[in-house]
């Protein structure tokens, strides 16, 4: 048998009533069949497998993976909207997660060279009203250490991508209040075109493959924003 640490986040979480489990399953047991185990434990998180991804040491992996005893599965709702390399590139700046404000001037700084022609700036801020609702705060949550690899590998492919010269990210956990920044890309490069491409990929990238969820907390109620509605990356995507 092998002892396996659980971790669940946003709605898994909540329904299950636990954010890390410790449970034997049978050699050779897939993190598929560990899903299935737990659904059959905490029968109201059945009905959530086709949009829930895998993750085994802070890595995506598809269902058929086997993880090893003493590895840490992750079971990843939808996000809102890996570990970290031994030398990331020369064009990663500040890659944060934090719950303090975030200061979008200092993230400028940080990727202000002379090289650098154009710095593009993208802040996500709270808004008072979503979907006919009347908006209080949200509040973040995140698999921290492996929303920091995801970031960084993001932020990689970036430079990859399009001739940057620097690129910087930042994002909050914990309440956002109205007004306040909840998520902050700085780009640099030498011209215009390549600062806003990268800056848009990097946004939209984060939101589709970074653990972090945000909760809606509004006149009336609240809700995990895309834990309902939207799907994950297939699980093992590589980029």
């Amino acid at each position: 048998m092998n002892r396996i640490t659980i971790k669940l986040f946003a709605t898994l979480r909540e329904r299950a009533g636990a954010s890390e489990l410790s449970r034997e399953f049978p050699d050779g047991a897939t993190v598929a069949q560990i899903w299935q185990h737990l659904a059959e434990e905490f029968p109201a998180l059945k009905g959530h497998r086709d949009s829930v991804g895998f993750a085994v040491n802070q890595e995506y992996v598809q269902g058929g993976y086997r993880p090893r005893p003493g590895d840490e599965v992750a079971f990843i709702p939808p996000v809102s909207g890996g570990a970290v390399p031994a030398h990331d590139p020369k064009w990663i700046g500040p890659i944060t997660i934090g719950r303090a404000p975030i200061d979008v001037a200092a993230l400028e700084r940080a990727v202000a060279e002379p090289r650098a022609g154009a710095i593009v700036t993208f802040a996500g801020t709270t808004r008072a009203e979503n979907a006919g609702r009347s908006v209080i705060r949200l509040e973040y949550e995140a698999y921290e250490p492996m929303a920091l690899g995801e970031m960084r590998r993001l932020a990689r492919e970036a430079g990859e991508r399009w001739q940057i010269v620097r690129i910087a990210i930042s994002h909050r956990i914990g309440p956002v209040d109205i007004g306040e920044t909840s998520v902050a890309i700085a780009v640099s490069a030498a011209h215009r075109a390549e600062a806003f491409e990268a800056c848009r990929f990097a946004i939209d990238r984060l939101k589709q493959v970074v653990p972090i969820w945000k909760k809606e907390y509004f006149a009336g109620g609240e809700v995990w924003i895309g834990c309902q509605t939207s799907h994950p990356p297939a699980p093992g995507h590589a980029y």
